[in-house]
Formats: structure tokens, C-alpha cells, sequence
């Protein structure tokens, strides 16, 4: 990798990094999980996370806003105190003088929404209901830059190096993408350097093969089956939880992504949960649009509301893969 931008993306790898210690040694203690008022379970590995990052961010980049998933309401609560002292047990094991009132600053600086020239997003755990069922997940940084992702770190703590094989002693992999840069990865267990790694050389959209949402609910599975039936792809399609879809294309490992609006939803996706992933795919040599072939448009604060859902490729598929879905939807 070259020098561009090497405090940002020094500052984010290690971050996020210190952000999976965390989450980890949470998982290992699994306790009360909350509810969030849009029902999605957020844990003490949420706030903890997101406190770490952007206790990082703020102490380099202190003039950076973070367009983050959490705020610290939840554990200001009364009602949850049994929950805020585990996140201040957890945090204090890398802060140790840290008090309550530090650790919500540390979270609330995640809480901007507008758009600027130069923010963070950060999801501290995508992939939340994996992370509780003991699967996969991710922790998601990204820095965007006049709109267009120009650092993204992405850990995923229980992936393994390989899809093809159980392999549980190499779980646990961590991504670095740098804009025209490349994509490395590097275990988060063991001394191993960052590896350059790059999305798969298929040309053949029927050789290739999906990943796509864990949970049926987050994407329509019957348009992306149909688009699969138009393009001859036959192969089942690896299912797993979090922007970790995006680094099995990075790393060749798959071919295609589909995030897909589910009929009668409105649903409008949200910054943090493509920005680090996308760039990962696009730095390692792939292509992300919406599904009508349109780049991501990242100048609407947490929302995506100009696109519509999110194709990730390995770059010489996508065209087909757009015409696909183009065909499914008109013949729905």
C-alpha cells in the first residue's frame, strides 16, 4: 500500500481491532441483550464497540464526525443499570479509569447525522443477531471523503481464512481498503502480516456464486433466486450474517452480493452497513451499485435514499448480474 492516508487507516485497523478484543470477550460472557425501539437486539458489545472507535477517532481526528448505529439513551436509563456496568466493566479493561459519564461521551460522538466532506461511519456490531447466535458479524468502519469511501476497516472476528474448509483455528480476519489502493487482510490471532487479497477472475455469471443475508427477512430471496435462474447459476448460495458477505467477494471466495428491497417494504438501507464493505470489494478489484446499476450515493447522511438496494460483485459479472435482476423485476 502506498502512503495515502496511512494515519486514518492505522488509526481505524487498530481500532476496530481493539473494538473485536472487546466483543469477543463479551460473547464469551453473553448476558442481557436489550431491545431497541426498531426491535433489532443490540447488546453491551454495541456500546462497548462503538465507545473504543470512536474514543480512537476522536483523540486523532478530533474534528471528524461519526455518523454512527447507537447512541448512549439506552444505558443513561435508569431501568439498565446492570447492563451500563457491564459496559463500563468491559470498556475499563482498556481504559481502566474510565467513568460512566466519559463513555457516553466517548459512544455520543457517533450520534451526527448530517453529511459532511469528511465523516466516519461505524457500525460497531453489524450483524447483531449472529453475533448473539454465536455466528458471524462484523465491525464496520469507514472514512468517506467528498462522498466516496476512502478507508474502510472491516474485522470479523469468526470468519475463517477459508469457506471451502473448516478450518476454526484461522477464525477471526480482519480487512484494511484504501481507495485505488488495494484490500489486505490479516488475522486478528498470531504475528502473520497484512496479504493483499482480490475478488475471484470468473467472467461466466452461471460459474458464479451468491452470498446473501443469513436472515431471509433482510432481502428478498425471490428475486435474487430468479436472477440466479437468468444468469445459470446453480450453486447453493453461502448465507451468513453482517458485511462479512463482503469479504468472502473481496477475497474470492464468492462472486455476488444482493441486498434486495423485499416486496411491499420501504425499507431505505443505512450508510454503515455497506460503506466499509463496499470499499473492501471495490479496492480488491470488484464493483458495488444499487440494483439498478447506480454507484452508492453516500451525500444523504445515514441514508442511502437515492439507491436502491446493493449489488457487490467481482467486477466482470456485474453487468449481468444487473441485467438479471433488471429482467426478474420487470417479469415479476
Amino acid at each position: 500500500m502506498s502512503n495515502a492516508y496511512e494515519e486514518e487507516r492505522s488509526v481505524a485497523f487498530d481500532a476496530v481491532q481493539a473494538a473485536a478484543q472487546l466483543t469477543e470477550s463479551v460473547r464469551d460472557r453473553m448476558g442481557e441483550i436489550l431491545e431497541k425501539d426498531d426491535q433489532t437486539p443490540v447488546t453491551v458489545a454495541d456500546f462497548g464497540s462503538q465507545a473504543l472507535i470512536c474514543r480512537a477517532l476522536m483523540e486523532v481526528f478530533p474534528q471528524d464526525p461519526v455518523i454512527a448505529e447507537e447512541d448512549s439513551s439506552v444505558l443513561r436509563n435508569p431501568d439498565n443499570i446492570d447492563v451500563r456496568n457491564r459496559v463500563i466493566e468491559h470498556v475499563r479493561d482498556h481504559y481502566p479509569n474510565v467513568q460512566a459519564e466519559g463513555i457516553y461521551t466517548w459512544i455520543d460522538h457517533g450520534t451526527a447525522r448530517e453529511y459532511s466532506d469528511r465523516f466516519w461511519t461505524l457500525d460497531p456490531i453489524d450483524g447483531t443477531k449472529g453475533f448473539v447466535r454465536g455466528d458471524q458479524y462484523a465491525i464496520a468502519l469507514a472514512l468517506i471523503v467528498d462522498g466516496t469511501p476512502k478507508v474502510a476497516a472491516l474485522c470479523c472476528p469468526y470468519l475463517p481464512d477459508s469457506l471451502d474448509a473448516d478450518h476454526p483455528e484461522t477464525r477471526g480476519q480482519a480487512f484494511l481498503a484504501v481507495q485505488g489502493d488495494g484490500t489486505v487482510q490479516r488475522p486478528l490471532s498470531g504475528d502473520a502480516p497484512p496479504s493483499p487479497i482480490h475478488t475471484s477472475d470468473t467472467t461466466d455469471p452461471a460459474e458464479g456464486r451468491f452470498t446473501e443475508s443469513f436472515v431471509s427477512a433482510h432481502s428478498s430471496r425471490g428475486l435474487a433466486a430468479a436472477a440466479a435462474e437468468r444468469l445459470g447459476i446453480t450453486a447453493d448460495p453461502v448465507r451468513i450474517d453482517s458485511q462479512a458477505k463482503y469479504a468472502i467477494v473481496a477475497k474470492g471466495n464468492a462472486e455476488i452480493y444482493l441486498r434486495l428491497p423485499r416486496p411491499g417494504t420501504d425499507y431505505t438501507e443505512r450508510i454503515w452497513d455497506h460503506a466499509a464493505g463496499a470499499l473492501a470489494v471495490t479496492a480488491a478489484g470488484g464493483t458495488v451499485t444499487d440494483m439498478y446499476g447506480r454507484p452508492l450515493d453516500f451525500t444523504h447522511g445515514p441514508l442511502l435514499k437515492e439507491n436502491t438496494g446493493v449489488v457487490a460483485t467481482n467486477g466482470p459479472v456485474h453487468d449481468d448480474v444487473v441485467a438479471a435482476l433488471t429482467g426478474a423485476s420487470e417479469e415479476a
